[in-house]
């Protein structure tokens, strides 16, 4: 035996990995040393520095979340709050002419990715590709501060692809409603010679658990030479590359005029489809002849149900796009940070758009935020238990009574669970969180920062709206206020 300490876990059922599938043991056994396990199974027979004995629960592998919210989301503000051109979430034509601007602090900026990154590990993720909004930003992200996100990332102990966003434009609302949009070539190749300056700065960076990728904003907000220099830079690092496309109507109606194609014909050109091609989310497309160039390419695409649904959109159908061979991944995308919540809403939604139960099955979205996941990122080493695996290892507990009578822990965790059900993370065989409590952290705290930090995002949309009004007339409650205290103030806030 080796001087690194080997640990063993125990647990009503354990999720392992046969080499083909993942496959369930009942009274299970995950044992392993430092950052690999060594053994899945029952009786290991070994040496065993510790065990630790979840009882009712199941370990598994750590979930992947491919475009996982590193934000305080804006959604809250957003739901049934009527005509986006009128909330100041996107930019208006005077906004822009003012001249854009940051809505945080550099410490602020910062403080979002530990709050969303604490977030991420409350609900069972272990490896993360953060997004954020482009629209609070002056342009883009930086060096500098994607420096001090990876430090916060190796802190708390999460897996991470990171890198700067950069884009060569924005779309922005006239004042006659109609989009338009705003270029600046040489910010955007800037922030690509930042992007790849923090790739070969950071990558394999504290020992391994921060990895770098390329993360262009969105194929509308991206020009031809950017995409193509971006595609060379993937190619020549071989780094992993993730541009959100086929998202709207209006982006694919914007892709057809500028460029005469479909989006994803479009990155074909411009040799942008390929195996570390990471694309969320391939909603809307051509049909067939897009699909086809997916699975020619072996791009994976990111679904990400919930976002999508909540605007009465959804892919047709996670069952279709399977059973033509497209690898599929999973992302949040959006606040919660709960891919369990995404797993079910997405089964549902699959099934309603397929009419019926044969295509979808509760494994194939688990096996997309794992092995899906894994494979998009190019990690045989991801998204399983099995000897050689880094030990990337959640615990859900199975007690609950939410969780109703067990017959199956997966289907049970499908129909009934949520994210904080989990309670014990391990990454790279650190424990990162124990008995719901993620380690270091104390959460009365983040979330008082947070609130504050969120009334300033509330009041940056005035910024952006025309004709500069009242913030808090921007955002209406589901609930009307019954008085003026209420209304200047969000509610609860001073309760937090």
């Amino acid at each position: 035996m080796s001087g690194a300490r080997r640990v063993g876990l125990k647990a009503s059922c354990v999720v392992g990995f046969d080499g083909r599938q993942h496959v369930l043991w009942r009274d299970g056994e995950v044992v392993f040393e430092a950052s690999k396990i060594v053994f899945v199974g029952r009786g290991f027979a070994g040496p065993v520095d510790q065990w630790i004995d979840y009882g009712n629960a199941l370990i598994g592998p750590g979930f992947i979340d491919l475009d996982a919210l590193g934000d305080l989301d804006s959604t809250v503000l957003t739901l049934d709050n009527g005509d986006e051109r009128q909330m100041g979430r996107m930019w208006s034509e005077d906004y822009l002419a003012a001249g854009s601007r940051e809505s945080y602090s550099p410490e602020q900026e910062v403080f979002k990715y530990r709050y969303a990154f604490t977030q991420l590990i409350r609900n069972g993720i272990t490896t993360a590709m953060p997004i954020t909004s482009m629209y609070y930003r002056e342009w883009a992200q930086g060096y500098e501060e994607f420096a001090q996100v990876a430090g916060v990332a190796a802190e708390l102990g999460l897996r991470t692809y990171l890198g700067p966003c950069y884009m060569s434009g924005m779309s922005y609302w006239r004042a006659d409603g109609s989009l338009a949009h705003h270029w600046d070539e040489a910010r955007g190749l800037a922030g690509l010679d930042a992007a790849e300056r923090f790739y070969r700065d950071f990558d394999g960076a504290y020992a391994g658990l921060i990895r770098g990728a390329l993360l262009p904003d969105r194929i509308q907000t991206c020009t031809p030479a950017l995409l193509q220099r971006t595609a060379a830079l993937s190619q020549e690092l071989k780094a992993p590359m993730r541009l959100h496309c086929c998202q709207s109507p209006s982006e694919f109606a914007m892709v057809r005029q500028l460029r005469g194609c479909s989006p994803l014909a479009w990155l074909q050109q411009l040799d942008l489809l390929g195996p570390r091609s990471v694309l969320p989310h391939g909603i809307y497309t051509s049909g067939d002849d897009d699909l086809q160039r997916l699975v020619d390419s072996a791009a994976s695409l990111v679904h990400c149900p919930v976002v999508f649904a909540r605007d009465g959109e959804a892919l047709n159908s996670f069952g279709r796009y399977r059973a033509r061979g497209i690898n599929l991944a999973l992302g949040t995308d959006t606040w919660p940070a709960d891919l369990l919540d995404n797993m079910r809403q997405g089964l549902n939604i699959a099934r309603v758009m397929e009419q019926g139960s044969e295509h979808t099955r509760a494994l194939d979205l688990y096996n997309a935020a794992t092995l899906g996941g894994a494979q998009a990122l190019g990690r045989e080493d991801l998204g399983r238990l099995a000897p050689g695996a880094k030990a990337d290892i959640t615990v859900f507990s199975l007690r609950g009574l939410h969780l109703g009578p067990l017959f199956d822990p997966l289907k049970n965790l499908m129909l009934a669970g949520r994210g904080d059900d989990c309670i014990a993370s391990f990454i790279d065989g650190r424990c990162v969180m124990q008995d719901g409590q993620v380690q270091g952290v104390d959460y009365h705290a983040l979330q008082q920062q947070a609130q504050a930090q969120f009334h300033t995002l509330m009041r940056s949309h005035a910024d952006r709206a025309f004709g500069r009004p009242d913030w808090r007339s921007l955002f209406k409650p589901a609930i009307p206020y019954a008085d003026a205290y209420s209304a200047d103030t969000p509610l609860c806030a001073s309760h937090v």
